[in-house]
């Protein structure tokens, strides 16, 4: 439901754009054509017709169809945009999309097609569907058409007043919108590094005499004032509260490897990414990205570059350049960890106490090999993706953000990464499971050998973010 002050406003504007219509000066897709045809002026008996040209101009993209989320996440930041009172369109234009939601009705959009300079392709899909053409996907998952999508819905086709056209395309709402949908699960994915970042310190002070908790004491972390470094250490100190890495009896190595002692500042770097990929989403989703820009102070129509969503981008690249840093950390805990045979030996020993010998078959196969796999892949996608930017329209449109690249390059990186913290936790796990079947045979019963953090990961397990 759209509120009353943000109708007004954006009736408002509609005022400047009528205003623009009768002065009969020229106004960039209102009253002329788009890109290198910039100052050639399209006739007033032809622009409603005009309307809908642009759109069909601009339904070219190609490639997989979106999530049904990640559609209504564009749909919904293009409603946004429309609130801000910079695209000029119509209240009206503005419920019909918010009906689109309501409704159900979700536009079929190709992924690939924009350049990161508006996403043209994706938001022509959503007007195409709009104005009764186009695709979309209906409740089955089967492909109709937007004219039947909109009859299921019970909507008429919206037909568009002079400037829509435009204001529906040009936007960066799939990768805004895309982009939120990447925070949640970027947060999951901090704390999944600091949980297998705990199990790895518990295994490494089982059989490697290490696990030293001192780099992610309070000292540590006030010497040096970043927040999301704090926040990794708090929580791996929280992961591990009531263990036995820190019964102070306990003897362990001087410094661990900088893969375990340098990880708060690494998985914090990481964080620190995530809290300005939220920065960069609030600038957009609360600011007016149109072109031209309705201007309600001076009452005019205004040519500008705010749809260029260059904070964004970089904000994906840096994500993906600290996962890559975040997955070398943990391929470099796992090869710590993984069994080498002095260790099955020893683990046969202790498993013998109990009668039962664990047989070295037992141990983590190639897991070490797969995490290499997966590192080689995120230091691949940790390449710049929006240094590729090419020239277009007559070499006006002669630089672009690449925006939606950088993210779905991102979306690569967060599964991969997934999978290699997910690897060093379970290989952890098992050694940690081992070595409390071992420890249960002898002095200690198998409650007070399970470490703190080995819960943890159940808890994890049960809540899906870790497979396995």
């Amino acid at each position: 439901v759209l509120s009353a002050d943000a109708l007004e406003l954006m009736g408002l504007s509609r005022d400047v754009v009528q205003a623009a219509i009768d002065s009969g000066h020229k106004v960039y897709g209102l009253n002329t054509l788009l890109g290198s045809g910039r100052d050639t002026a399209v006739e007033e008996a032809s622009i409603l017709d005009y309307q809908i040209q642009v759109i069909r101009y601009h339904h070219s993209g190609v490639g997989a169809l979106l999530a049904r989320d990640e559609v209504r996440a564009v749909i919904l930041t293009r409603l946004i945009g429309f609130t801000r009172g910079g695209s000029g369109v119509r209240p009206d234009t503005a419920r019909f999309y918010a009906e689109l939601l309501n409704r159900g009705v979700v536009p079929a959009i190709p992924r690939d097609g924009s350049v990161g300079s508006s996403d043209l392709t994706q938001l022509a899909a959503v007007a195409a569907v709009a104005i009764g053409e186009g695709q979309a996907l209906a409740e089955d998952g089967t492909v109709v058409t937007g004219a039947e999508a909109l009859a299921r819905a019970g909507l008429e086709p919206l037909v568009l007043a002079p400037g829509e056209a435009l204001a529906l395309v040009s936007a960066n709402a799939y990768s805004i919108g895309a982009g939120a949908l990447q925070f949640g699960r970027l947060l999951r994915l901090a704390d999944l590094a600091d949980t297998a970042l705990a199990l790895s310190l518990e295994a490494t002070a089982r059989y490697d005499g290490g696990g030293n908790l001192s780099p992610f004491s309070p000292a540590v972390q006030a010497a040096k004032a970043v927040d999301g470094q704090r926040v990794s250490a708090a929580k791996v100190r929280c992961l591990l509260r009531g263990g036995w890495l820190e019964d102070p009896r306990r003897e362990a190595s001087v410094q661990d490897a900088l893969s375990f002692r340098a990880a708060p500042q690494t998985h914090g770097a990481f964080r620190a990414q995530v809290t300005a990929l939220a920065e960069a989403l609030e600038v957009e989703l609360n600011g007016r990205g149109d072109n031209p820009l309705t201007d309600l102070v001076s009452g005019r129509m205004v040519s500008g570059g705010n749809f260029q969503p260059m904070q964004l981008a970089l904000a994906f690249e840096a994500l993906r350049l600290g996962l890559a840093h975040v997955g070398i950390s943990s391929e470099r805990r796992i090869a710590k960890l993984y069994p080498p045979q002095r260790l099955i030996r020893q683990l046969n020993l202790e498993a013998a106490r109990s009668g039962t010998p664990l047989a070295a078959e037992d141990l983590p196969g190639l897991l070490w090999y797969s995490a290499a796999g997966l590192l080689a892949e995120l230091k691949f996608l940790a390449a710049p993706a929006t240094l590729g930017a090419p020239t277009l329209s007559a070499d006006v449109e002669d630089h672009s953000t690449l925006a939606p690249l950088a993210l779905q390059q991102l979306e690569r990186a967060v599964e991969t990464a997934g999978k290699l913290l997910t690897i060093e936790a379970l290989t952890a796990a098992y050694l940690l499971a081992e070595a409390q079947g071992a420890e249960a045979g002898g002095s200690q019963s198998a409650g007070e050998a399970r470490p703190v953090s080995y819960t943890h990961l159940d808890v994890y397990k049960r809540q899906g973010q870790v497979s396995g």
